[in-house]
Formats: structure tokens, sequence, C-alpha cells
């Protein structure tokens, strides 16, 4: 451990700054969490390892350790750790730099291992912001990679560690030969040519966004030197042959980043930045949606793992088979048998009841016509008459007797016998015909031959005394089985959260128009028209996120929450907490949608909406009497736009602001423009050579139409009129002199001539 790693807590250095504890050691120094007692606020201090300090390269570490120093000092941009001091203490350089709560990009990529395309960019895009800054000023960073790319704790980028930084005009690896930087991220002509340039940052943070989408950078090796080796003479790999599935536009920006030729990259970060911007206008939506699985070499954007679909049923047979009685249970002996008629109508009538009485029975007519009749199934004439007493059947006598009386009586005894007989037979055969007429009337009017009874599916299990639905029943099966009842329906479909896609949500008549479900044993009336409705399960609604709802040009996300709802989805939740500010898109507007768009699921799935604040609001800075750079800093570390004009100012000293359009402490919104009024310093103008020897009038009319005042100062009188001396401030103006036209109260600049 170093002296510098084992400065006390508490210890106070310049009687300014309390050291709070160590943050970080590194190579070359040790970071500690500080407190400013004078401006009370909290900042960094990276002090001097004492080994550096004492050892025979001294002078090369001191001097690193302030450029750092001065070059960080030198930039004014929000993604740039600021320095604010540097000393010495104890013999040991010390810097005072900006508190940053966040962690770097290097315990990022260790958490995650993959980024998603939008977060690749947006790191990338504010990382070239910072080195834009660096590059309009000159300075070179020489050392970029994810352990100097700190991430605040509201994930914007802050780029630190300047100590190889240097002017481009003269930055080389080193005066010492020693290799310094981070071999992995180094550009080839750092290495090959010892020459660190604008490019050379590109090359070194093309690597950064690389490795955020690969998972690895593109060259591995555990010698150094063969690294080294690989970024000279080999170019770098494509993107999109580790990253599948990557939109090439993407790919192609990384490739010329990481060009091996330093001519083949974007001239400086600003020229990439510009190109970043022109990528992100025309990239689609899905490929922001990318990222590589950490599981594989499989790319994870936009895919939704479906299950297999299940085999398709077998098809159904030609013919329907015939469903008996005994092949199932019966709910009512009314459809599975055949009713009877009355024990007296079975002694009448020697004729059968067909088993069903709906079924006409066609019988050609007498003269044979094709045409048919249509009567209903009713018991047929007997055929033989019941024998009366003493006669048998085939009309013989039961005894002698008997028939010997019969022979002695006349004939017309035989025929009175004969017609009462007749006469007896046909009036029972009348009441049988009757009888049997009003069972059939019953069965067929009145009893279960007037109604169906709704049979029980096979696989729904019924309680006595309570009603049956059939909801859940297979519908294919069920319609076997009404098919053999001979009941009429009809099908409907519809979704269900409930019931499965091919079971029955519900039955109910149509014929009436009621909706009230049927249940098992529920009558149907034959007679009326009456036919059910099978209401069959379609299973869960579907519904599709919307393509275009993370695209902030589309109507769908105007307002994503009404958009999802409209496409269908119930379980919609807005995570608040997670919504953001945001400078690019306006208020209300999707940030992040779970699952991703285009993903069809269940409509009462849960989809996570965030969605951006808008521009954070931030109050005007002061900036009155500030110089132009340190108002525009102030502007733009609050994401404020300067709009500066220049102004002559009597009382304000040139270069320093007289006044903005938003008052200090007012609120404003990031990406607001702020008007900006800079002094010229006062307006002067310049005294015409030759006054002296004109006349008093001329120099006086001369003086007055450029805005001076004039005072005149007559010698015995100015008798001759003739200027002789022109003063300003009690001193001779020479001829072409500038002289301001007012003071500081604004007061016209006085001009006093001595005239003779």
């Amino acid at each position: 451990m170093t002296e510098a790693a084992n400065v006390p807590e508490g210890l106070v250095i310049e009687g300014r700054y309390r050291i709070v504890h160590r943050i970080a050691e590194g190579g070359m120094a040790t970071v500690y969490q500080a407190v400013d007692e004078r401006l009370d606020r909290t900042v960094a201090i990276k002090i001097m390892h004492t080994q550096l300090a004492q050892g025979p390269l001294r002078d090369q570490f001191v001097e690193r350790f302030r450029r750092e120093a001065k070059s960080a000092a030198a930039i004014a941009n929000p993604h740039i750790v600021q320095v604010y001091d540097t000393g010495e203490f104890n013999g040991l350089d010390y810097l005072v730099m900006e508190y940053v709560h966040g962690v770097n990009l290097r315990h990022e990529m260790n958490t995650q291992r993959t980024f998603t395309v939008r977060e690749t960019l947006r790191i990338l895009s504010e990382t070239l912001d910072g080195l834009s800054a660096a590059h309009r000023v000159g300075v070179v960073h020489r050392d970029i990679k994810p352990e100097n790319i700190l991430l605040n704790d509201r994930g914007r980028v802050q780029i630190t560690d300047f100590g190889l930084a240097k002017a481009a005009s003269q930055a080389t690896l080193s005066a010492t030969g020693m290799l310094l930087g981070t071999a992995a991220y180094l550009a080839p002509e750092m290495i090959q040519d010892n020459q660190a340039t604008p490019q050379g940052d590109l090359y070194s943070i093309g690597i950064t966004a690389w490795e955020m989408l690969a998972g690895f950078v593109p060259f591995q090796s555990d010698n150094p030197v063969t690294l080294v080796f690989k970024h000279v003479h080999e170019d770098v790999p494509s993107l999109s042959d580790s990253c599948p599935g990557l939109h090439p536009d993407v790919a192609a920006f990384i490739a010329h980043l990481t060009a091996r030729a330093v001519d083949a990259r974007p001239a400086d970060a600003t020229a990439a930045l510009q190109e970043l911007r022109a990528l992100t206008a025309s990239l689609p939506i899905s490929a922001w949606q990318y990222r590589k699985s950490t599981d594989g070499d499989q790319a994870t954007a936009n895919e939704t793992t479906q299950p297999p679909l299940p085999p398709l049923d077998p098809p159904a047979p030609a013919t329907e088979p015939i469903a008996t009685a005994s092949a199932r249970p019966s709910a009512d002996a009314a459809t599975d048998t055949i009713a009877k008629p009355s024990p007296d109508a079975e002694l009448a009538a020697t004729a059968e009841f067909r088993p069903d009485a709906t079924q006409p029975i066609a019988k050609a007519d007498a003269a044979g016509d094709a045409a048919t009749q249509t009567i209903p199934a009713v018991p047929s004439t007997p055929t033989q008459a019941i024998p009366q007493t003493g006669v048998l059947p085939d009309g013989q006598f039961d005894d002698a007797q008997t028939a010997d009386a019969v022979a002695d009586t006349d004939a017309d005894t035989g025929t009175r016998h004969t017609k009462r007989t007749v006469a007896v037979v046909a009036i029972i055969l009348f009441a049988l015909a009757a009888i049997g007429g009003g069972v059939f009337a019953w069965w067929y009017y009145l009893g279960p031959g007037s109604y169906w009874t709704m049979p029980q599916p096979n696989d729904i299990s019924c309680t006595e005394g309570r009603d049956c639905p059939i909801t859940d029943a297979d519908w294919a099966d069920y319609e076997s089985t009404l098919k053999v009842a001979g009941i009429p329906y009809t099908t409907d479909e519809d979704y269900s959260d409930t019931v499965a896609e091919g079971d029955i949500i519900s039955a109910h008549l149509t014929a009436d128009g009621s909706a009230d479900p049927l249940d098992v044993g529920d009558r149907i009336n034959r007679r009326d028209g009456s036919q059910i409705t099978v209401t069959v399960s379609k299973g869960v609604r579907q519904a599709t996120i919307p393509d275009d709802i993370l695209d902030p040009n589309s109507a769908n996300a105007a307002d994503p929450l009404k958009a999802l709802k409209d496409a269908g989805f119930d379980n919609v939740t807005h995570d608040e907490d997670n919504d953001q500010y945001s400078d690019t898109l306006p208020a209300g507007v999707a940030l992040t949608i779970s699952p991703d768009p285009g993903t069809t699921l269940d409509h009462n799935a849960e989809v996570t909406v965030t969605l951006s604040k808008g521009p954070a609001p931030v109050d005007m800075p002061n900036i009155i009497g500030s110089t132009r750079d340190e108002a525009e800093a102030a502007l733009a570390e609050l994401r404020l736009i300067a709009n500066v004009t220049e102004e002559f100012s009597d009382s304000v000293p040139s270069g320093q602001v007289i006044s903005a359009s938003a008052d200090s402490g007012a609120q404003l919104h990031w990406g607001d423009t702020v008007d900006v009024v800079v002094s010229k310093g006062p307006q002067t103008a310049a005294v015409p050579s030759g006054l002296v020897g004109k006349q008093e009038s001329d120099v006086t009319k001369t003086l007055e139409d450029l805005g001076f005042k004039v005072e005149t100062n007559r010698i015995l009188g100015g008798l001759f009129g003739t200027v002789r001396d022109v003063q300003y401030d009690g001193e001779s103006i020479s001829n072409g002199a500038d002289v301001r036209l007012r003071d500081k109260d604004g007061n016209a600049t006085v001009i006093t001539l001595t005239v003779v």
C-alpha cells in the first residue's frame, strides 16, 4: 500500500479539502472522496503514489498528472469530468475533480455482458459528444476504454482520466518509450507510428462499442504483444459475424470507427457524431431493440419463443357412426326407447306404433299415382275380431246341442244374429281405435314425443338435484351426441379466458331469442321450431403490440397506453417509477415496452410501459456578468441552448454577459433556448486627423456628427476662431485615435477644443 493510499480520513489538505474515505486505487494514484469545505461540495481528490513521485521517472509522471488537470480544465462539456483545482501535498501532486455518483462502463459490462443497440448508441453518442468538445480545442484523450467512461446515477456518460491527453499537434504515445494505454483498445497508428490522433480516440470508442454489443473484444490474447500485433496487422472483424441479426447499418458504422487505416475513419469526434445522428434518424425500431443473447450467439430482439404446435387431429370418418341407446347413458327414456300405448289399446290393436312419431308414412293412392300422401302414424285396423261366446274363431260351434238349435232356427233369426255380432265388433274396434289415437296424441303433443331432453356430455359429471351446465365439455364429442339424439343445433364461436379452445362455453335456445343457458335435462320443444345454439370457445383472445409504438413519429406513440388498449390489451401497467426525462422524446411517448413491439400474446397478459417525462425542468443559472465561455458552459451543463448576440455597452466590460432572456432562477426545460447578450465594450469613434488649424465651427460640427459633445476653451476670446488643440480627458488626441462615444453612465464623451 502506498503513502497516498494511507491518507487518513478526516485529514484536511491545504486547509480546504477534508478526506472522507478512499474510493479506488490505480497504478498511478489513489482517489478519495472529499468535501471542499470552502464551497461546501463533494469532490474527488486524486493523489499521486509516492513511488512515482520519488522514482527516476518522476518528471514524466508529474507532467502527465498536471497535463490531466490542464486538458480537462480546457474542455467545457457535461460529458467530461471537470477538474477544479491542483496542488501538492507532502511532495505528492494531487487533482481536485468533480465527484461523479455512479459506476464505470466496465462495471456495467461485467454485469450485463451485452447491451441493446439503443443503449450502446446512447452511450456512444454521449462519449462522442464529450470527445468532440476535446477535439475542438485540440486535445486527444489517447486512453479511451470502459474504465475511463463513467456512468453517473442518471445513466449519463462522463469521460475521465485525461492523464494521457495531449495537444493533437504534439501527441505521441510516450517520450520515454513506454507503451501507455490499454492494449485491447489502442489504435494501430498509436502502436506502429507512436502517433495519437483524434481518429485514434474514435478507434478506441469503436472497439468499446463492439465489445458492448458482442460481449467480448474483437482481438483477444493473453500476450499483450500478440494483442497489439493483431491491431496493427489485422482488420477488426465484422460485428455482424458475432452478432447475427444486428442491423447492417449499425455494424457498418462501428466498422467505420474501427477501420485500420486512419484516413478510413471519420475526421474527428464531431464528424463521427454527425454520422451517428444520421444513422439513428433512419434506423428502424426493430434494430434499436436488438440485443445479443447472453446464453449464446443468437439475437433476442423481436423474438418470441413459441411452443411447438400440437399435432393435427386425425381426420373425421367419412360417415358418422351410429350411436345406440346402449352406447351412452340417457337423460330420458323417451329419447332412447319406443313409447308404448296403454294396455287396453294393446288388447284392441295388433298394429305397433312407429319408433319415431314424427316420421311420416308414405302411401301410394289407389290409382297408382306417383304422388304420396303423408299421414301420422296411427294404429292400423285390427285384422281379427274378438270371438263371441260359443263361437270359435274359425266359425264352428262349440258343441252339438248348439249346432242343432242353430240348425232349427229359421233364416231370419240367423241373419239377425250375424248383424248384431258385426255391430258389436265394430263398436269395440272403434272404441279401441279411439283409445289408441288418444294415447298417441298425448305422447306426440304432451308426452315425451313433444320435446327433446338436453343430453349429458360424456366428459361432464352431474350432481343430482343441482343444475348441470355443459360448460367445458368437448364440442367434437358432444356434437355426435346431439346428432344421435336428433336435436337441431347451430354453432357460434367466442373467445374465453377460462374455457379451453374447442370446448363448449354455453348452449341456449335460439327460437325465442333467449340467452338463458341450457343445462343437462332441460327440455327443448319439438313443435315450435326450437333449436339450440352452442357457443364454442376459440381460446383466450390474442392481441399484438403495435410495431410502431416506439416510433415517436407514429400515431401509436403519441398515446401508447391508449394504443395498447385499442390493440386489445386489458392488463397494461404504466411503470411510473421508471419514467425518465428525455431531451429527444416529448412527454407521454413510450421509452420502453415489455414484451417487445410486434409480440402477440394473450389479451390479459401484462404489458409494462415506461414513458418519457419530456425535457427535465431546470433552473436558469445567474450568468449576468459572466464571460461568454462561462455562460455557454453553464447553460450547456443544464442542456440549455445559448443564442448569443453582441452589443456595445458603456457599463459592461467587453466579453461579459449584459443580459439573458430568462431571469436567474426561472424554470426552463432541457432544450430550451436562452438569448444571451454579450458586451462588445463601449462604442468608439475615430477622431479625424487634421482638426488642428481648422475653424472652430467646422471642427465642432465634425465631432458632434460623430456623437461627441464639444466644449471650447477660448484663448484671448478666440478672436481668430482657429483650433489649436483637441483634448479628451485632459489629454491631446492624436490624429485618428479611437475615443469612446459615451461614458459609463451613457453620457456623450466631452471633447475639448482650444481656440485662439
